[in-house]
C-alpha cells in the first residue's frame, strides 16, 4: 500500500528466567531432612540411581539438573503439595513442576531399583537376623515380619469409580506392607482398589509364594491380625483365647504385631501426601506408594530422624477383620485347619507358661 516503508522484521523476545537458588549450597543437613526428609548426601546417592534417565540431553532453556528434579519430587512426597515446589526456591513454572515428578518418579518406581531396598530375607544369616530382631523386641520366635494392609485416600478416579470405595466409604488404594521388627519394609504391594479385602490381596500376591512355594526355610513365620486366614507361615490371633497359653500367645502375637502398625504410620507422618488425597489417577498413586516405600527404608538405613509434633500411629492403618475369612478352622478347607492345627502347636509350644 502505498505511502508505507517496508516492513521491519519482528525480534524475538528474549526468554527471562526466575532466580534459582543454589539448595545444595545454601541449605544446611537439618534443612534438607526439614524440607526433603533426606540429608544432602541422601538426596545425591537417591540421584545417582536415576541419574541417566533424569538427565537433560540439550543445555536449552536451562533445564533443570538430575539433583534439582529429586529434591522436587522429595518435597513433593513430604508435603503432598505440587504448589509448594513451584514457589519454594526452585524459580520454575507449575507445569515444569508437574513434569519433573512424573519424571522422577517414573524413574525411581524401576522395580530393579526398588528391589536393591526393599526386599524379604532369603539367606540363612539374612532370616535368622530378622528372627533374632523380633525375638529381642518382644519375644516370639521365628517371626522373619510382621503383615497389615492400610488406606491411601485418592480423588474418585474416572473408571471403575465405584471399586475403590474402600470399607469406610472414601476412595482409597488398599496398600499390603510386611515390616521387619526395626520398621523397614520388607515387601509393599500397591495395586488394589480400596473395597479389595486386605485376604485377597494377599492371597495374590508374591508373599504367599514365598511361602507356599518353600522358598522361604521352614520356622519361618509372619504375623498378622485375624483379617487374614491362618497359615502355617502366617499366624493370627486367637479370636475368644482361654486362658493360658492361648491368652499368653495373644498378647505377646499383639506386642509383635504392632511394629507393622507403627512402620505403616511413620510411612505416612515421613512422607505427607500418603496421609492427605492424593489427587492424581491410581496408577499415577501407586507409583508414589512404592516410591514411599523405597525412600522409607533409605531413609531408616541413613538414620534419618522422623518429622516431629505429629501422631505415629496409623489412622486407618490396622484392618478390621474380614467377615469373608472364617473364623471356623473347619470353614477354610485343609490348608486353613492345617493352619489353626499348627498355630495350636506353637501356642502350646512356646507359650504355655504361667506369667
Amino acid at each position: 500500500m502505498a505511502g508505507h516503508g517496508p516492513q521491519q522484521p519482528l525480534r524475538r523476545r528474549r526468554p527471562t528466567y526466575r532466580q534459582r537458588r543454589n539448595i545444595f549450597h545454601d541449605y544446611s543437613d537439618d534443612q534438607f531432612i526439614k524440607r526433603f526428609q533426606l540429608d544432602r548426601a541422601g538426596i545425591i546417592a537417591v540421584t545417582d540411581l536415576v541419574r541417566d534417565k533424569l538427565q537433560s540431553r540439550t543445555e536449552r532453556s536451562r533445564p533443570l539438573d538430575p539433583e534439582t528434579k529429586v529434591a522436587i519430587t522429595l518435597q513433593y512426597l513430604a508435603t503432598g503439595k505440587m504448589q509448594q515446589c513451584s514457589c519454594d526456591d526452585f524459580g520454575t513454572t507449575q507445569p515444569t513442576i508437574s513434569r519433573v515428578i512424573t519424571q522422577t518418579l517414573d524413574a525411581l518406581a524401576d522395580p530393579q531399583i526398588r528391589r536393591q531396598f526393599m526386599r524379604f530375607p532369603r539367606t540363612r544369616d539374612e532370616i535368622q537376623r530378622k528372627q533374632r530382631e523380633f525375638m529381642e523386641t518382644s519375644g516370639f520366635p521365628g517371626v522373619v515380619g510382621a503383615i497389615d494392609g492400610t488406606h491411601v485416600r485418592i480423588v474418585a478416579p474416572r473408571v471403575d469409580e465405584h471399586l475403590y470405595v474402600n470399607r469406610k466409604r472414601y476412595h482409597s488404594i488398599n496398600v499390603q506392607v510386611v515390616s521387619d521388627a526395626k520398621y523397614r519394609i520388607l515387601d509393599i504391594v500397591a495395586r488394589w482398589p480400596g473395597s479389595v479385602h486386605d485376604a485377597r490381596i494377599l492371597e495374590e500376591s508374591g508373599v504367599k509364594l514365598l511361602f507356599e512355594q518353600n522358598l522361604m526355610p521352614e520356622g519361618c513365620y509372619l504375623l498378622g491380625d485375624s483379617g487374614y486366614p491362618c497359615k502355617q507361615w502366617l499366624l493370627t490371633p486367637y479370636l475368644n483365647p482361654q486362658p493360658g497359653a492361648k491368652a499368653n500367645y495373644n498378647r505377646i502375637h499383639k506386642r509383635t504385631r504392632c511394629v507393622v502398625e507403627r512402620c505403616i504410620g511413620q510411612l505416612k507422618r515421613r512422607f505427607h501426601v500418603l496421609h492427605g488425597e492424593v489427587r492424581l489417577s491410581p496408577e499415577k498413586t501407586c507409583k508414589i506408594i512404592h516410591v514411599c516405600g523405597m525412600l522409607h527404608n533409605i531413609c531408616k538405613a541413613r538414620n534419618i530422624p522422623l518429622p516431629p509434633d505429629e501422631e505415629e500411629d496409623d489412622v486407618d492403618g490396622a484392618a478390621e477383620p474380614n467377615e469373608d475369612v472364617p473364623a471356623n478352622p473347619n470353614a477354610a478347607g485343609p490348608a486353613g485347619r492345617n493352619g489353626h492345627h499348627f498355630r495350636d502347636y506353637i501356642a502350646n509350644l512356646q507359650f504355655n507358661v504361667d506369667e
